[in-house]
């Protein structure tokens, strides 16, 4: 089988008796590749990358996922970067390639999406049968997700997705977070003028309009650390429903994508 990234670069295993030198710039895709047994081959790590916390605490960290140190990069000598297309600039990256060997690109963009990823750095970093066992609780929450639905479907529901404040930010329906709410029947809002837009996470202004077409609004705990008392003050300004969500459940992929089908699952049962 091919490894191809999710620009369509192939990349070879590395070779039996090599020891890899990696850097992560992927908060989830750190929790990853810890969780498949290579914690002892990170050697960099963004200051974000903060799962599990007793393995990357000695991971030295290089700057955050949008503000990349390049000389400490250069000085850590790994031989593969872990990207992703939503979290790292891709100018940043060109730079990284001039002297890191082997760029991994990712772009996980639905929850189906988790197992190639298992896959892809299994398949590169010689971890295979831990990659299966990855895959194989993943297709387990994801089946009782299904017959979760099947059995007891939530109430779809138009959300508002909201990851940042000042100026008020929230998702595309074509974002990884989307595609994990429409799995429990959930369909985040979007402006009528938005339709063809290339902003993932577009701006929005807040209006009675606009509010007549939404069901709940979702604050997320991150990027923006939102709170049950913003989720309060916000209920009082708009009189409608807003609830807080865990922002890693339903935006890191990787393994805690298998986690977050849980909580999708608890979601669901809770809106039914």
């Amino acid at each position: 089988m091919k490894l191809l990234d999710a620009i369509g670069q192939e990349h070879q295993p590395v070779a039996p008796g090599k020891a890899p030198r990696i850097v992560s710039l992927v908060p989830s895709l750190t929790e990853l590749l810890c969780d498949l047994g290579l914690a002892q081959y990170l050697v960099g790590r963004t200051g974000f990358c903060i799962h599990p916390a007793e393995e990357v605490r000695a991971i030295p960290k290089v700057g955050g996922t949008k503000d990349v140190r390049l000389d400490k990069v250069r000085a850590l000598a790994p031989t593969h970067l872990i990207v992703n297309i939503d979290e790292n600039e891709k100018p940043t990256v060109d730079a990284l390639a001039q002297f890191v060997p082997h760029i991994i690109v990712t772009h996980p963009l639905a929850p189906r999406d988790n197992p190639g990823l298992y896959r892809l750095l299994g398949g590169i970093f010689g971890v295979q049968e831990r990659a299966e066992a990855l895959c194989a609780e993943f297709e387990r929450e994801y089946a009782a997700l299904l017959q979760q639905q099947s059995v007891m479907p939530s109430r779809p529901r138009t959300v508002l997705y909201c990851i940042w404040k000042d100026p008020w930010m929230t998702i595309s329906r074509n974002t990884y977070i989307a595609r994990m709410l429409e799995e429990i029947g959930w369909r985040n809002w979007e402006a009528a003028d938005a339709a063809g837009s290339p902003l993932r996470y577009p701006a929005f202004s807040w209006s009675d309009h606009m509010m007549d077409g939404i069901d709940t609004v979702l604050l997320s705990t991150e990027p923006y650390r939102f709170t049950e008392a913003h989720a309060d003050a916000l209920e009082r300004q708009i009189g409608k429903p807003v609830q807080l969500v865990d922002g890693e459940m339903l935006s890191w992929y990787g393994s805690r994508a298998i986690e977050g089908l849980r909580y999708l699952r608890r979601l669901a049962a809770e809106s039914a």
